[in-house]
């Protein structure tokens, strides 16, 4: 894992040594152990890369790399865990290697195949800036599921392009300017989708999309987002699959080829130079991961959890009983309140972009716990979005089927009637408020307004529903899971959450949010259960391999049942998430109330009235929301420090 830069001038050739190292070094943190450069004045193209040596620790790995005949130089971040297969068909047509690096194997398939047939080749995490002096070109590539981030912006007329945006605020001439479109997305998802950045003329690469810039053929302050290719699409999968889905499938045969897979997914992801260890919160998908590493390891696996010391927000306790069954070399820590809260100052640097999941505080400070121990860890994620483990995955549905029975203009005007109804009273009407996902007034009358299930997704995915009242120069903006006519074919309803959870939820928040947290620590983080065959192989079975009997993750908890009693991982889910909402009442209260100033809410683009009102509510206890306020409250300390 690494960190990677790059500079494409359109028009000036000055020397750009000084303007690529600003890049690089901006970024030290994702590569501790060394830095590289190559430039080419005349062509107006560097490249900048720092590394994390995991695979081949000699010189011989060392970046940016140019191909055996000259042709490519490559600045690469990630890991191709298929890689020694690879070789071996490399090896066996005639090529030679220097070392042992996926990054020569890399390139010299690149050399043999051509970049799109290798891409068809490779299984793993990868972002990449690729210079071809035949052609001229720079082509920019990221993985499938988006693990691994590549910005690229303009800088007057100049294309900067890094890991990270940290590197682009580095380089001269960039001048970062907030998109107003963009900041209301942000409130909408409490992330920022790609294609976009939260800054105006900067874009991220979509995950499986590749982008090929010729400089004689750009034009300033070009919009890249309408360049982007996919060489990839969860779409095309799927469809793929449909009629795979439609066959009889017997359950042993169906778990055993699963198993088989995803054990060969967990050992690839076992190749290391360096310390290794794995993530284990004692939920089904990282216990799974973690029961297949102590199988196929001959020494007892190092595993990492944290614990709360808050009553309701602690699985330290599944963790360590999983641990202490499988054998492993577990670590455990407990973070106290003030642990976490010293946390919420750094925030804004490591995640350079606004971003509010809150579980982005537990997971820094696990990926920083297990960095003391190893530089390499594997985790489960992956999991909910592959196999339908989120509640909304396998409980919204049948709702949804009985909402949907009512005329769409008596279901409508219902929910509108119910957003008024006090919290209490609206418990009496619906006792099994916890279905709804949360606060049960602002769910049940949301879900009610909505058209289809896109808008059911979008909603259950939201965090403000109207974001654009709440910043009035915003303007809307098309996002790729929003566009219907994507929607793959003769999905369920449930199938269909599965698929645009992949495509939005988990490379935007979730994959954003481990990248960062690890990355910041310079700890590599693996997840085998995002391996592009596991997800090509599960969309070719039907829905009742993923979720039967009201619950989810069928086949992973038939495979997890092997090596472990089913009492032990068959429990409900609590998350990876911090007390928020008695920490904004407590704790916290006095550094939100700095931050939610109306003064300092309209000195970013925002009106402050109606933010102002939900966080009285909240404060009074007549609403339990604080995932939107902390939306608001991660914006305003990134602004605050940028």
């Amino acid at each position: 894992m690494c960190g990677i830069t790059g500079i494409l001038s359109l028009s000036s050739k000055d020397d750009l040594t000084k303007p690529i190292r600003a890049m690089t070094r901006a970024i030290n943190y994702r590569g501790p152990d060394g830095d590289g450069f190559w430039k080419d004045d005349k062509m107006g193209i560097a490249l900048g890369h720092r590394r994390l040596a995991i695979l081949d620790l000699s010189p011989a790995g060392h970046q940016p790399m140019q191909s055996a005949s000259g042709r490519f130089i490559m600045s690469y971040n990630g890991e191709i865990y298929n890689y020694l297969y690879l070789q071996a068909t490399l090896e066996e047509k005639g090529h030679k290697f220097r070392g042992h690096s996926d990054t020569e194997v890399l390139l010299t398939a690149f050399e043999e195949y051509g970049v799109e047939e290798t891409l068809r080749k490779i299984s793993g995490m990868f972002a990449i800036i690729l210079w071809d002096r035949l052609e001229g070109t720079v082509t920019l590539l990221r993985d499938p599921m988006g693990k691994k981030p590549l910005y690229i912006g303009w800088a007057d007329n100049t294309l900067v392009m890094a890991s990270e945006l940290k590197a682009l605020k580095a380089a001269p001439n960039f001048k970062p300017s907030v998109n107003p479109d963009v900041q209301a997305l942000y409130l909408k998802y409490a992330c920022v989708p790609a294609p976009y950045c939260i800054y105006k003329d900067t874009w991220q690469l979509l995950p499986g999309h590749s982008l090929t810039l010729n400089p004689e053929k750009l034009e300033k302050n070009q919009n890249l987002s309408k360049m982007m290719v996919p060489y990839w699409s969860p779409s095309d999968i799927i469809e793929r699959g449909h009629i795979s889905r439609q066959q009889p499938h017997n359950d042993e045969t169906a778990i055993e080829n699963f198993s088989a897979l995803l054990s060969q997914c967990v050992r690839e992801r076992m190749i290391s130079d360096v310390p290794l260890g794995a993530f284990l919160s004692g939920g089904i998908d990282s216990s799974t991961v973690v029961a297949l590493m102590q199988k196929q390891s001959t020494q007892p696996v190092k595993t990492f959890s944290i614990g709360f010391e808050v009553e309701g927000y602690d699985e330290a306790g599944f963790a360590k009983e999983i641990a202490n069954h499988l054998g492993t070399e577990h670590h455990e820590m407990y973070v106290t309140p003030r642990d976490a809260l010293d946390v919420i100052p750094d925030l804004p640097r490591i995640y350079d972009e606004p971003f509010a999941d809150i579980s982005q505080i537990p997971t820094y400070l696990v990926s920083k716990f297990a960095r003391e121990h190893v530089t390499v860890a594997v985790s489960g994620d992956g999991g909910d979005e592959l196999l339908g483990g989120y509640r909304r995955h396998f409980m919204i549905p049948p709702i949804w089927d009985k909402l949907n029975k009512l005329p769409p203009s008596l279901r409508k005007g219902l929910g509108r009637v119910i957003s008024t109804l006090h919290p209490g009273g609206l418990n009496a009407l619906w006792p099994k408020r916890d279905i709804l996902l949360s606060d049960s007034v602002a769910k049940l009358s949301g879900l009610m307004r909505q058209d289809d299930w896109v808008g059911v997704h979008d909603f259950l995915l939201g965090f403000w529903e109207d974001p654009y009242k709440l910043v009035p120069e915003a303007g809307y903006l098309p996002l790729p899971f929003n566009d219907r006519r994507r929607v793959p074919d003769n999905l369920s309803f449930a199938e269909e959450l599965m698929w645009r959870d992949s495509i939005s939820y988990l490379p935007n928040d979730i994959l954003t949010k481990v990248d960062r947290a690890s990355m910041a620590v310079s700890l590599e983080a693996r997840a085998p259960l995002l391996d592009r065959r596991l997800y090509e192989h599960v969309w070719g079975l039907p829905e009742r391999m993923k979720i039967r009997n009201g619950k989810g993750k069928w086949l992973l908890r038939q495979v997890l049942a092997r090596h472990i009693p089913e009492g032990m991982f068959d429990r409900p889910k609590k998350g990876f998430s911090p007390p928020l909402a008695e920490w904004l009442r407590g704790d916290l209260r006095g550094w939100a109330e700095e931050l939610l100033s109306a003064n300092r809410l309209e000195q970013n683009g925002f009106d402050a009235k109606p933010i102002r009102k939900t966080w009285d509510l909240h404060l009074s206890g007549q609403r339990n929301i604080p995932a939107q306020l902390w939306a608001i409250l991660m914006y305003q300390a990134w602004a605050e420090k940028n």
